[in-house]
């Protein structure tokens, strides 16, 4: 059966028995989890057990574990880490190293609770105007350590058997509004953004999945860039990222049509994948038969992606550790 070109949430802590017979329905790509989804390690191992019993074994499963206010595994069940930046800031010039151990351990501890994705690295460029929604989230303002950290950070999820996603393209650095709530809008040629915000991804292309930005872009479309065929364009040809594409949340208030509206007019734009969270059942309902199942394409891609998560080699936790805090010269969670 055809997998449905949608990621989706639940309600609980394990499947209600309508949830169960939408996701085996509609087979969705993935899923994601919140807060509300987590309670101990063996009821979050259940839950993913769920995922993959209705809808298949190679079913995505992710969550935002990018540490600080983005982290929605905590202690007991997790390291509780300082956010992005402030770890970068504390590193130092060892920032590159310790943002690999950083995710390595991350991507251990979502492994070992079922997951495997992770909402990470964010290559966002920030400028002092960055909204402080994304501010510390992110890993500098200097181009080339945005990068630098970013292969990091992707080094580490992917040699720990965790897929990550590459975020948010093509770039919502320059964004002075909060997108959960608004519509942020650029008004920079694309000289400009080629140069600074888009070149962190597309130095990062080979990045298996990737997440929109609902961003307009405005010299380059008056849409946002999720629902954007310009957009999707440029992330496609100029950036050249060719990994499967997912939405950012499109119940975010910056987009302004309905879910089903925001569904299509993304899949249409060029997104192989529509991210919705936080919603009624009725409407996830109506989203899963709204998006449909993945085009050819985007089969391709989510294939290529999965060939990518390995079983990770054993690791040390210990040295691991001991390694990382004498990096952060002894700060190193949160």
């Amino acid at each position: 059966m055809q997998r449905g070109a949608c990621i989706l949430d639940a309600e609980g802590l394990r499947l209600t028995a309508d949830e169960k017979r939408l996701f085996a329905d509609t087979r969705p790509m993935g899923f994601i989890l919140f807060a509300r989804n987590i309670d101990t390690a063996d009821q979050v191992r259940a839950l993913c057990d769920d995922f993959r019993d209705v809808a298949g074994e190679d079913c995505l499963i992710t969550i935002d574990q990018e540490g600080g206010r983005v982290q929605r595994l905590r202690a007991p069940l997790a390291r509780n880490w300082l956010p992005p930046l402030d770890h970068v800031r504390r590193a130092g010039e060892n920032a590159v190293r310790a943002m690999y151990l950083r995710y390595r351990l991350i991507a251990h501890e979502l492994r070992d609770l079922g997951l495997n994705s992770n909402c990470a690295p964010i290559a966002d460029v920030a400028t002092p105007a960055t909204h402080p929604f994304l501010q510390n989230r992110c890993y500098g303002s200097d181009v080339d350590a945005v990068i630098e950290i970013s292969r990091s950070v992707a080094a580490g999820h992917l040699d720990g058997g965790v897929l990550p996603i590459l975020k948010h393209i093509p770039g919502h650095g320059r964004a002075t509004a909060d997108s959960h709530l608004e519509l942020p809008r650029v008004d920079l040629g694309i000289e400009t953004l080629n140069a600074h915000d888009f070149a962190a991804f597309k130095a990062l292309n080979d990045l298996p999945l990737g997440m929109s930005a609902h961003i307009v872009f405005d010299q380059i479309d008056q849409a946002p860039a999720t629902l954007s065929p310009k957009v999707i364009d440029v992330i496609r040809r100029d950036i050249g990222f060719d990994g499967l594409l997912m939405t950012d949340d499109i119940s975010m208030k910056a987009l302004s049509g309905t879910p089903v509206e925001n569904t299509r007019q993304a899949l249409e734009a060029g997104c192989d994948v529509v991210l919705y969270c936080n919603a009624r059942f009725e409407d996830r309902v109506a989203v899963a038969h709204a998006a449909g199942g993945l085009s050819e394409v985007a089969e391709t891609r989510r294939k290529q992606a999965l060939s990518r998560c390995i079983s990770p080699a054993p690791l040390d936790i210990s040295a691991t550790e001991d390694e990382l805090s004498a990096l952060m010269s002894g700060h190193v969670y949160g």
